[in-house]
């Protein structure tokens, strides 16, 4: 299959499930799942489930099983519920999230907040829920997985350094380690719950896993950083240069649009270059890999 199939074929996978999470069905207050619906079933790529499931079929020949999929649907959540909060007043104050109304516009912001919240702790109830024949010490390494990368050691972290950084000059090694925590922490996750949920346990296979996730996150980035000057608000289904607008810090802000492009494709080469020494089975993820550097929104 094309890599556009394989990532179609992951997206239809994940969102069967993430369409019957949330109802409203004896709901004390239908209007917060109403939200929460909004939030997490507004469109995307579904990149972070794609790499739950391909680091899955990377570390094993068995089909895809139950617990990647409650990673994927997982990760989904953990990640929707960022993109609320992100777009919320006190964060990027963004009024459209893929060429929709983002939540605290369509809601309000008091229940876009508590969406968000909502949808964090729904990650973490949905992935933990016993399953039968499952080691529940894998289930545990999942989780602890998924946390450290979503909270202060992560993504949040990642968040808070940007925001109290909105106008200030950061050297490179600054802007990598926001990067690494605010986008890299829950792609390198996705890869490494995969690889958990199929019973990967090799330090040194787990090990160049989170070397691959550390890189990919990070050209994810600087993908996003050129496409913020260069795409189109249509295209992009967000404000074109928010960025720019906001004085954040980027990677083309500090290194130019050239010195940027070239960090991208060096990044982009040692990712794969790690992927192949897994041999043949690689060989979608390095698609996805190239996608994710190549993309136009």
């Amino acid at each position: 299959m094309s890599t556009q199939q394989v990532l179609a074929e992951c997206r239809t996978r994940v969102e069967q499930q993430l369409e019957q999470l949330i109802t409203t069905d004896n709901a004390l207050e239908p209007r917060l799942q109403q939200a929460m619906r909004h939030g997490l079933l507004n469109g995307g790529k579904r990149l972070r489930p794609a790499l739950v499931y391909l680091g899955y079929r990377l570390c094993t020949e068995a089909p895809l099983s139950a617990l990647a999929d409650r990673a994927a649907v997982a990760i989904e959540c953990i990640h929707s519920y960022s993109l609320v909060h992100d777009d919320l007043p006190a964060m990027d104050d963004d009024d459209l999230r893929r060429g929709q109304p983002t939540c605290h516009i369509a809601f309000d912001e008091a229940t876009a907040i508590l969406a968000g919240d909502a949808l964090q702790c729904l990650a973490f109830e949905h992935l933990s829920e016993p399953m039968d024949a499952v080691d529940p010490g894998t289930q545990l390494r999942m989780l602890r997985t998924l946390a450290q990368a979503s909270g202060s050691q992560g993504m949040v972290a990642g968040q808070a350094f940007d925001l109290s950084h909105v106008g200030k000059q950061l050297t490179l090694s600054q802007l990598q380690a926001m990067h690494a925590c605010k986008t890299g922490a829950l792609i390198t996750a996705a890869v490494i719950l995969g690889a958990q949920a199929a019973g990967e346990q090799d330090p040194d296979r787990l090990q160049r896993l989170r070397d691959y996730g550390d890189l990919v996150g990070l050209a994810f980035q600087i993908q996003d950083d050129l496409l913020d000057i260069e795409g189109d608000t249509a295209t992009l289904g967000k404000p074109q240069g928010s960025d720019l607008e906001q004085n954040k810090p980027t990677y083309p802000a500090l290194l130019g649009l050239e010195g940027a492009r070239a960090r991208l494709h060096a990044l982009h080469q040692e990712a794969v270059a790690l992927l192949q020494q897994f041999g043949p089975g690689a060989q979608d993820l390095i698609g996805l890999t190239d996608y994710i550097v190549n993309r136009d929104h």
